[in-house]
């Protein structure tokens, strides 16, 4: 890789204009100031100002100017170092696509998001000697206050876990300080790209959580629209609990190394179903976040366009089923949620 860009700085092109991409390049430009460049790549460039104002619940007010936006991929990344890719699941392997033609042998090319197939994705598209990076979790809840101008920054987590492919030592560890001061939160390392291309977040607490509240479902709109997190139940850590086990069967077949990947008990420092609901329930970061819902005539319904349906389920639990079946792993629980959860997305 060449380390910096003509005038000195490193040139890093986030990709994508939804709520990461948002807060991660406005943010990215303002922390990385005076030593990187930072560049947006969005299919709506007039809709967006050159200055992303970001705030987040501490206080922090991250405003400085990108160097460029634009829908123009080779512009955007033919000489670019970095290349962050901030989409869901179903449009990673276009984007891909896209990149392909104009990415540098050199440049490190990575997703905020990996648990949705970003690693099997690009192996596929670029192949698999391509220097790769992700992380595990992203690193904050983001929203959009102001399409193309403001967004919001909920609950930084207290650590970050990063893996990378065909990456040296001497650039991982360039990474792994870069996105520290990026995401404001420490990111540690993991030792196999499958530590962060298989997860037990989105595609098993989201779906999970959507199975039981909607399972029975009889079409009729409801009265409000629910909070995710705050009216977390018991039944849903149950199932949460129970998806885990069949996960961790997957790792244990996978050889993915223990300790890795947290079980969700740890992870919300909780015993048993009842203590987990109590957790998820007093975490004020997510308090805010409503249920995956759009309003009716006569009330609300599940919104089956939420990224909840159309990414946490066949590009997440789809694919963690797909391993498990292929690995001779049972998952009866995951298997019935998925189910369930396709034949939701059918109806959209």
């Amino acid at each position: 890789m060449s380390a910096e860009a003509k005038d000195g700085q490193m040139t890093i092109c986030i990709c994508g204009g939804g709520n990461l991409g948002h807060s991660i390049a406005g943010r990215a430009a303002a922390v990385l100031e005076g030593k990187a460049s930072v560049r947006l790549l969005t299919r709506k460039p007039d809709s967006w100002s050159h200055t992303i104002v970001v705030e987040d619940d501490c206080g922090g007010v991250f405003s400085s100017p990108l160097s460029m936006v634009t829908d123009d991929v080779c512009r955007a990344v033919s000489d670019a170092d970095i290349v962050l890719l901030c989409l869901p699941g179903y449009a990673i392997t276009n984007e891909l696509l896209k990149l392909k033609p104009f990415l540098s042998p050199h440049v490190l090319l990575g997703s905020v998001v990996c648990s949705t197939g970003f690693f099997f994705d690009a192996f596929d598209v670029l192949g698999t000697e391509v220097p790769l990076f992700g992380f595990q979790r992203v690193p904050f809840v983001a929203r959009i206050a102001e399409y193309g101008k403001k967004s919001y920054i909920w609950g930084y987590r207290k650590e970050v876990f990063m893996a990378t492919s065909h990456i040296d030592s001497d650039k991982t560890k360039m990474l792994q300080v870069l996105f520290s001061q990026l995401f404001g939160t420490p990111v540690n390392l993991l030792q196999s790209y499958m530590e962060a291309a298989l997860t037990n977040s989105n595609p098993i607490l989201h779906t999970g959580r959507l199975y039981t509240m909607w399972h029975d479902w009889n079409g009729q709109p409801m009265e409000r629209q629910s909070y995710f997190y705050r009216e977390w139940t018991d039944e849903a850590s149950e199932t949460i609990i129970a998806m885990d086990q069949e996960f961790f069967q997957l790792l244990s077949a996978l050889h993915v190394r223990k300790g890795a990947i947290k079980p969700l008990l740890e992870h919300y420092e909780s015993v048993d179903a009842r203590s987990m609901t109590n957790k998820i329930q007093s975490i004020s970061s997510l308090a805010k976040v409503l249920s995956p819902m759009v309003q009716v005539e006569g009330g609300f319904v599940p919104d089956l366009q939420s990224r909840y349906f159309i990414e946490d389920f066949p590009f997440g639990l789809s694919l963690i089923c797909k391993l498990a079946k292929e690995q001779g792993v049972p998952t009866p629980v995951m298997d019935k949620i998925n189910a369930w959860g396709m034949s939701m997305c059918q109806k959209r």
